[in-house]
């Protein structure tokens, strides 16, 4: 870890911003970013992107360097372009698109640097629990800031509106809520006349799943969002401490990622059980992430609920979360939007970028 710079201290200079990924995520991020400049908005500089395969000078057309980028030969080297290269200075920003485990590892490296970091990766406060307290303790020591609305609900007042609640001097008692946009799409479509298989795949194509599905299916996307609300309320919970009923079977799970697809009619015929036996019941699907304030319980999994429930309502990619506190003890502070997409992903990445340069 490097000494840490104070933001106050260091030398002032013009921030510029760089990227890392250049998947669906980056591709709209640069194409928003692109829009908002010509709008007059006060973005920073595009100084660099880059990806597992290349770093590239954004110049005066970011457009050409992610082209350049995504075009670009696999690498045998053991650092990726972006770790070799990178010269980000405090006051700098720089925008994770990425879902990588190695990328998240440099939060706290980059923060402690007096360097803001934008993030829509899960993996910096939705994993290790020392990783988290890292990234906290960065933040405080530097002064840089952290901008991971995009991180749970897509950039909804989700994290923020929490954050304030317990700044207030709010107790949170419990969230509960259908966190997963790819999930709540799913359960949204499904109707037990085509099979689930059917609906993943069309999940996969409008760009609502990770890339690899069995991430959301799993439950492991709806437990590392649970992990940041937990830590945003001011609880520490660990990984180890979410119960996760999966809805990959154990067949499926073991398998490479090339032979996902043609193995995901295995989910069909106990997706359809589940389905039926809610029907039965009057209830509707819906997959539910939950934890109290206290550390006693947390849960991902599917539920069947009631159709008048509160996390029955929505529809598309909506997620929908209820907030128990002190405030709203009997009836929950509510908070539904859309959770899943490129679009609504970047334009919260810019949300923060914008919030951050404008100081």
């Amino acid at each position: 870890m490097s000494a840490v710079v104070p933001l106050a201290g260091a030398r002032r200079h013009k921030p510029r911003l760089a990227l890392l990924g250049t998947g669906g995520v980056g591709s709209a991020f640069v194409d928003r970013y692109r829009r908002l400049l010509a709008k007059g908005l006060p973005l920073p500089e595009f100084g660099w992107l880059a990806n597992s395969r290349a770093l590239h000078d954004c110049g005066e057309d970011a457009e050409r360097a992610l082209q350049r980028a995504r075009r670009s030969s696999p690498r045998r080297d053991a650092l990726p372009p972006w770790a070799e290269n990178e010269s980000l200075r405090a006051g700098d920003l720089i925008v994770d698109a990425t879902a990588s485990e190695i990328v998240a590892d440099w939060h706290a490296e980059w923060l402690a640097r007096g360097v803001h970091v934008v993030t829509a990766n899960k993996l910096g406060n939705g994993a290790s629990e020392l990783r988290a307290q890292a990234i906290a303790q960065a933040i405080r020591h530097s002064g840089a800031r952290y901008g991971d609305a995009a991180t749970v609900g897509a950039g909804l007042p989700l994290l923020r509106s929490l954050r304030a609640l317990v700044a207030g001097g709010d107790r949170i008692h419990r969230i509960e809520g259908v966190l997963s946009g790819s999930l709540a799409w799913l359960f949204n479509q499904y109707d037990g006349a085509l099979p689930f298989s059917h609906w993943v795949r069309q999940a996969q194509a409008a760009g609502y799943t990770e890339p690899d599905p069995r991430i959301d299916l799993s439950g492991e996307d709806v437990r590392r969002k649970l992990l940041i609300l937990a830590r945003a309320s001011g609880l520490m919970l660990r990984g180890e401490d979410v119960q996760v009923q999966s809805l990959v079977p154990v067949d499926l799970a073991a398998l490479p990622l090339e032979e996902v697809d043609a193995a995901l009619e295995r989910l069909d015929e106990p997706l359809y059980a589940h389905w039926r036996a809610a029907r039965d019941a009057g209830a509707r699907l819906r997959f539910v992430g939950r934890f109290d304030g206290y550390g006693d319980s947390a849960e991902v999994g599917l539920q069947a609920l009631d159709a008048d429930h509160p996390l029955c309502g929505g529809a598309g990619t909506d997620n929908r979360v209820a907030i128990f506190s002190d405030r709203y003890a009997t009836r929950p502070l509510l908070i539904q939007g859309p959770g899943a997409g490129t679009e609504v992903t970047a334009a919260a990445l810019l949300d923060d970028v914008l919030a951050i340069a404008a100081g």
